[in-house]
């Protein structure tokens, strides 16, 4: 299998800079070639965010599965507690904190020995929804640059293009002819910007469009865990 992704890479290079796409990109202009360079640069942080925020989602998930598993068969808060700080990834165990610091903050004991009291359930509430803003915004951090990458590429591409015809042009003038061959080689190197724009912007958004639905999901699921909180501290810490 390694050996004939090998000679497929090895191919495929050999095609690349054998070809014409490769002949186009040598005779392309100094503006051209800034314009390539700057989009080379937002696709190479784009992927290694797409392939940091895969790796980060995925192990959130599995480590929320195993934080529930937990915290619904645990009996003392405290396992809980620690339990959690040999997670991650998961937005459980930040909200799960928030909770359990105003629970701690709040409880007193009661004539009647290991059973502590919570003064304000509604202060707990804030609380988790405070720790679930929170973890929220950790989510969501660089995926704004994958939905600018989206959205400034092609115009950048776009940008290359239009001076790249605007200087074909030119040099068609100066050269005093006026046929499609001339202007022809010109034209097609200046569109090679807008498809590198379209490159880089193409997978930046699927990803980004991804990413935001798999947040949508982790924001449902701290929602649905904090009901589960609140009805734990009704149980154990309301008359």
């Amino acid at each position: 299998m390694t050996a004939a992704l090998l000679v497929f890479y090895q191919g495929f290079t050999q095609d690349f800079y054998q070809g014409e796409v490769w002949q186009l990109l040598t005779n392309t202009g100094p503006v051209a070639r800034l314009v390539l360079l700057l989009l080379l640069a937002f696709s190479i942080l784009s992927w290694a965010i797409i392939f940091l925020k895969f790796r980060t989602f995925r192990a959130a998930q599995r480590e929320s599965r195993e934080f529930l598993k937990v915290f619904r068969q645990s009996k003392k808060l405290s396992e809980i507690r620690a339990f959690c700080h040999t997670l991650k990834e998961s937005p459980l165990p930040g909200v799960f904190l928030s909770g359990y610091r105003e629970i701690e903050s709040q409880a007193t004991m009661t004539e009647n020995p290991g059973k502590p009291r919570i003064r304000s359930l509604e202060a707990v509430r804030r609380a988790l929804q405070i720790g679930a803003s929170t973890e929220m915004g950790r989510l969501e951090q660089w995926l704004v640059w994958l939905a600018t990458t989206g959205a400034v590429t092609p115009f950048v591409g776009l940008f290359g293009t239009v001076w790249g015809i605007i200087d074909a042009f030119h040099g068609l003038a100066t050269a005093g002819t006026a046929s499609l061959h001339s202007v022809a080689p010109g034209i097609a190197e200046a569109l090679i910007t807008t498809a590198a724009g379209l490159f880089t912007a193409i997978p930046a958004v699927i990803a980004y469009n991804i990413f935001l639905q798999r947040i949508k999901e982790f924001g449902t699921q701290m929602d649905d865990f904090a009901l589960e909180f609140l009805n734990m501290t009704e149980r154990y810490f309301i008359e």
